[in-house]
């Protein structure tokens, strides 16, 4: 009882709740289902006990599983880190460098974001991962990048063990008129299956080979991206900030250079600072090493910067002239709308005409910004933004300050 009590505690049983969400479900149930068919496939194409090249598969098929599983569970329990609730640096003049979060009544430490899916400021956020329910930041980082590379690697070894299966057991069945295909099954016609292979069993042998094959492209990709970044030693985030800091620059002309603070140099060294023989990344999660020609705060003056450049821009007002339902991929405003919106989970807001919006930021076809509330909603507190596309509005040809002080003359 005394060993199960340092481990189940109420803090435990509350990150358990993470499992309880579609995201979760999907990805053990993908996991589960081509698991247990690679290994019912392995019994029937090849009998681990017979030969040494079936020990081998059944072997490496149990392994992927572990390391999945293991990498999976520790993205998501572990989590990313997150900034104490009220922090403050030890020296209070370094507070103007930094943005202060009503939420979590403190400020943000470099590199920190606030995430509103998890409602706490995280160390080092990259992104809020719907399939593990939680943020990838700096303490779970590594387990997720391992996770997005071991599970390619898994599933084609699954895939592979699918396509054989039924490629040995059809191939006295059927006639495919693969004259020319030559494949030694000597081995494996040497012990006969304990499972016939039937109708049912190729029917569940063809969709886990689909979903196998789904999973290895769609997370392959999806590890390129965070190497690439850890490579850099970015996050995504990061990356978007030194995209607007470039954007500003240029904007303004002033003629500064920004470097990205934490880029260390050399591809190795990035490497190691998420990478950790004892899996422990490198830091606490408030202090970085940084650029020789930057400290800890270039970046969050850049953030800075940036949010009073974004108060600016949305002086310019935009008004729908189109109606939008806020839907996710609405395929009724164009195809580019329809294929390039935001890989996010900000929402999207609905739109009427007339509706009156101020945006701070879009791409060539989507944009996002705050709806222009009515004063009891916004004495209520409400608060209504999102993405929208950007063909649902037009740019509102007048000065906003111009008006309101026009309009403040007629009132006196």
């Amino acid at each position: 009882m005394n060993f199960l009590s340092t481990f189940v505690t109420f803090e435990n049983l509350h990150e358990v709740r993470r499992l309880c969400h579609w995201g979760p479900v999907i990805a053990l149930s993908v996991i589960a289902i081509c698991s247990t068919m690679a290994i019912l496939d392995s019994i029937i194409w090849y009998w681990p006990l017979d030969t040494t090249g079936g020990s081998i598969n059944f072997i490496m098929l149990i392994n992927w599983t572990v390391l999945i599983l293991y990498n999976y569970f520790n993205a998501m329990f572990v989590g990313p880190g997150y900034i104490p609730l009220g922090w403050k640096p030890e020296n209070i003049q370094e507070t103007q460098y930094l943005q202060f979060c009503r939420v979590c009544q403190g400020f943000k430490a470099p590199r920190s974001h606030h995430c509103r899916k998890c409602n706490r400021c995280v160390m080092k956020m990259d992104h809020h991962c719907p399939w593990i329910n939680n943020c990838c930041g700096h303490q779970n980082h590594a387990y997720f990048t391992s996770f997005l590379l071991l599970a390619p690697l898994g599933c084609s070894h699954a895939a592979i063990i699918f396509i054989m299966t039924m490629y040995t057991q059809l191939y006295e069945r059927i006639s495919f008129g693969w004259s020319t295909v030559k494949i030694d099954m000597s081995a494996v016609r040497q012990f006969q299956p304990l499972m016939p292979f039937s109708v049912p069993a190729f029917a569940a042998t063809l969709f886990a080979l689909g979903l196998a094959l789904g999973t290895t492209i769609a997370v392959g990709m999806l590890f390129f991206i965070q190497m690439k970044v850890i490579l850099r030693n970015k996050t995504s985030i990061e990356s978007w900030i030194e995209e607007k800091a470039k954007d500003r620059i240029q904007h303004y002309q002033t003629g500064e250079e920004f470097i990205f603070p934490y880029d260390l140099g050399t591809r190795w060294l990035n490497f190691k600072q998420v990478f950790t023989w004892s899996g422990t990344p490198k830091g606490d999660g408030i202090e970085w090493p940084v650029h020789p020609k930057c400290h800890q705060h270039t970046l969050t003056i850049e953030q800075l910067k940036q949010k009073a450049d974004k108060r600016v821009r949305s002086q310019v007002q935009y008004q729908a002239v189109e109606d939008y339902n806020g839907a996710c991929c609405p395929l009724s405003k164009g195809l580019q709308t329809f294929f390039r919106t935001p890989c996010t989970e900000e929402p999207r807001i609905p739109l009427s005409k007339g509706d009156t919006i101020l945006a701070t930021r879009g791409t060539k076809w989507w944009m996002y910004g705050d709806k222009v509330l009515s004063e009891e909603q916004m004495r209520a507190g409400d608060r209504v933004r999102g993405w929208f596309p950007r063909r649902c509005v037009e740019k509102c040809h007048y000065d906003t300050a111009a008006s309101d002080s026009t309009s403040d003359k007629k009132v006196n």
